[in-house]
């Protein structure tokens, strides 16, 4: 029986998407791609015999995250401020042997942080959280796994569109 490929993480970087040159792979500890939910509308009908959560074409809120050893001033650049960010990340496929690369690119508002507590003896780092995701997509090798547009009003899993057929019937 074939088996599904073993991909195991092996870098992480975060950077602005609209500066080259910045690398933050040497501070970068974790990484927070966010979790993906399709949303979904409980029915209990008075007369029906159960309680069913239907999903709807949409996903939740977005909510990457990212933690840096260390205090990283240009995070602050534009705090609060909407710009496009590049998640990247190497994946080993044990399998095959070969090295993929994945890009998460992120639209959205880094409006947390939050210190480690500080110790000299110990490295520490900053948690950054993004709010206010308009723009989200995913690829693996160049291959869209997912793709979340606001503005386009545009929700794609694998090239599949949730959204077409109701963008259709409005018109749009």
């Amino acid at each position: 029986m074939a088996q599904a490929p073993l991909l195991i993480l092996t870098a992480v970087d975060v950077r602005r998407a609209t500066q080259t040159g910045l690398s933050r792979a040497n501070t970068i500890t974790t990484l927070t791609i966010p979790p993906i939910k399709r949303v979904v509308a409980p029915h209990n009908p008075g007369g029906g015999i159960m309680e069913v959560d239907f999903t709807l074409p949409r996903i939740e809120k977005l909510e990457p995250a990212f933690k840096a050893a260390g205090l990283d001033a240009d995070v602050f650049r534009g705090m609060g401020e909407r710009d496009k960010w590049t998640f990247a990340a190497s994946y080993v496929d044990k399998q095959a042997g070969v090295t993929r690369a994945a890009r998460g690119i992120i639209e959205g508002c880094i409006t947390s942080w939050e210190p480690d507590e500080s110790d000299p003896k110990e490295f520490k780092g900053c948690n950054h959280a993004f709010a206010e995701v308009v723009h989200f997509e995913f690829l693996l090798d160049n291959v869209e796994w997912c793709y979340f547009d606001f503005w386009e009003r545009e929700a794609r899993f694998m090239g599949k569109s949730l959204f077409e057929d109701q963008r259709r019937a409005l018109g749009a």
